[in-house]
C-alpha cells in the first residue's frame, strides 16, 4: 500500500486537541502529515516528517479535513428555478414544490438519474466533500422509493430513506393510508437504507404521523434522522430529541425548551444555511446553540426547489457571516460537526487510524474559506479507498 508523506503544509487543521495547539481545532503550524490508501498514519511538524513512497510539498497551503456533508437529496430529476425567482420576488416557501420534483423524478429513467446524480456528487467532491449523505423522497411509491435507495447506495454508504417527505397527490384526501403505506410496504423495500428520516413540520408530518413512522423505522434496525422546525415551532426539535435521533434538521424555529433539550442529548443540530438563503428566511440559530453546548453541524441540503448547493464552502460563509459563527466554529460543523450527525468517529478529523480523507486549500489558512467566498480555493482532494 502506498504511503504519502505531505510537507510544508502552512496551516494544518486536525480537529483533534491531542495534537498542536492542543485546541478543537487540533492546529499545528509548518506541519506534515502521513497517509496511506486508508488512513492516516502520522501527524507532526514537518522537520519531523518520517519518508514515504512519495512526498507531496504542501508549499505553505492549508490542509482541512475532508467536509462531512451530512444532509443532501441528490437523486433527482428536473429544476425549480423559477421558484427561487419567485421566493426573491417575495413569495412565501410552503413546500409545496416537492411534489412537482416527485412528478419529475418518476419520470426519469434510472440512467439519467444515475447521470445526473454522478453530476451533483461530483461538484460536492470537488469542493471538498469526501463523506456525504443521501436521501431518498422524490417518487413516493414503492417502488421509486427502493429505486431511489438502489440509487443513492451507488454514490454512499450513508443513505436515508425518507418516504415521509411529503403525501404525494395520490393521497391527498387520505392520509392516514399514505402513513400506514410508509411505515409498511414502503418501508420493508427500503429496508436496507442505514437511516430512516421524516419531515415533520407545517404542511408535511404531524408529530403523531412523525412518531409513528419513526417507531417503525427503529424498529426495523434504522438510524433515526428528522427534518424538524424549518417553518414552524411544530414539535420536530423535541421528538428528534426524544427518539434519541442522531440529527434534528433545519431548527429555524427554537424554544427555550428546545435548545436546552438538545443541549442534554446526544442529538446534533444541523443547520443548513444554503436552505435559509434560497428561501430568504431568517437564519437558524447557530449562535444560540452553541451557546447553550448544542453540538452543532453544517450540511449542503443540495435539493432542487430550496437550495440547489453543492458547495460546502459557501454554507461555511453564510454561517460566518450571517450565523455568526468564527470561521473554527464553521468549519469544525462542516467536517467533526457532520461527522457526528452521522454518528461516525472515523471521519471529520485527522486522527492517527483515522480515514485519510482531506482537503490541501489554496490558501495559507482555512479562514480563506469564508474570507474568499465564491472563489475556487481546493487544490487537491484526497480520499480513502
Amino acid at each position: 500500500m502506498t504511503t504519502r508523506v505531505i510537507t510544508n503544509i502552512g496551516e494544518l487543521t486536525t480537529n483533534n486537541p491531542a495534537f498542536g495547539d492542543e485546541t478543537a481545532m487540533g492546529r499545528l503550524w509548518d506541519a506534515a502529515l502521513v497517509v496511506n490508501d486508508e488512513e492516516v498514519l502520522w501527524v507532526g511538524a514537518t522537520r519531523d516528517a518520517p519518508e514515504a513512497d512519495e512526498k507531496i510539498d504542501a508549499d505553505g497551503c492549508a490542509v482541512i479535513p475532508g467536509f462531512v456533508d451530512s444532509h443532501t437529496h441528490l437523486v433527482f430529476a428536473g429544476e425549480r428555478s423559477d421558484e427561487f425567482e419567485a421566493r426573491m420576488a417575495g413569495t412565501p416557501y410552503n413546500g409545496g414544490g416537492i411534489r412537482r420534483t416527485v412528478a419529475a423524478t418518476r419520470a426519469a429513467s434510472s440512467d439519467e438519474l444515475r447521470r445526473v446524480t454522478t453530476k451533483r456528487c461530483d461538484e460536492l467532491r470537488a469542493g471538498g466533500v469526501t463523506t456525504l449523505e443521501i436521501k431518498t423522497g422524490y417518487d413516493l411509491t414503492v417502488a421509486g422509493e427502493s429505486r431511489l435507495i438502489d440509487l443513492a447506495g451507488e454514490f454512499s454508504d450513508e443513505v436515508t430513506f425518507l418516504g415521509a417527505h411529503l403525501v404525494p397527490e395520490e393521497f391527498a384526501h387520505d392520509r392516514a393510508s399514505y402513513v400506514d403505506l410508509v411505515k409498511g410496504p414502503m418501508l420493508d423495500a427500503c429496508s436496507q437504507a442505514k437511516w430512516i428520516d421524516v419531515f415533520c413540520d407545517a404542511g408535511a408530518f404531524d408529530v403523531d404521523e412523525s412518531r409513528a413512522i419513526l417507531e417503525v423505522g427503529r424498529a426495523a434496525g434504522m438510524g433515526l434522522r428528522v427534518h424538524g422546525n424549518q417553518l414552524g415551532n411544530t414539535g420536530g426539535v423535541a421528538l428528534a430529541v426524544s427518539f434519541d435521533a442522531a440529527s434534528v434538521d433545519h431548527c429555524n424555529f427554537l424554544s427555550a425548551s428546545d435548545v436546552e433539550a438538545l443541549a442534554s442529548s446526544t442529538t446534533v443540530a444541523t443547520m443548513l444555511p444554503g436552505a435559509d438563503f434560497s428561501t430568504r428566511a431568517a437564519y437558524s440559530s447557530a449562535r444560540r446553540l452553541l451557546d447553550a453546548g448544542v453540538v452543532v453541524a453544517l450540511a449542503t441540503d443540495c435539493n432542487p426547489g430550496t437550495s440547489y448547493v453543492t458547495s460546502m464552502a459557501f454554507c461555511i460563509a453564510i454561517a460566518v457571516r450571517d450565523m455568526h459563527l468564527s470561521v473554527d466554529e464553521a468549519l469544525w460543523a462542516a467536517t467533526a460537526g457532520g461527522a457526528a450527525a452521522l454518528r461516525r468517529d472515523d471521519v471529520g478529523g485527522l486522527a492517527i487510524g483515522g480515514r485519510a480523507d482531506l482537503v490541501i486549500l489554496d490558501a495559507p489558512r482555512a479562514a480563506h474559506l469564508a474570507y474568499r467566498p465564491g472563489a475556487s480555493l481546493v487544490r487537491q482532494v484526497m480520499r480513502s479507498t
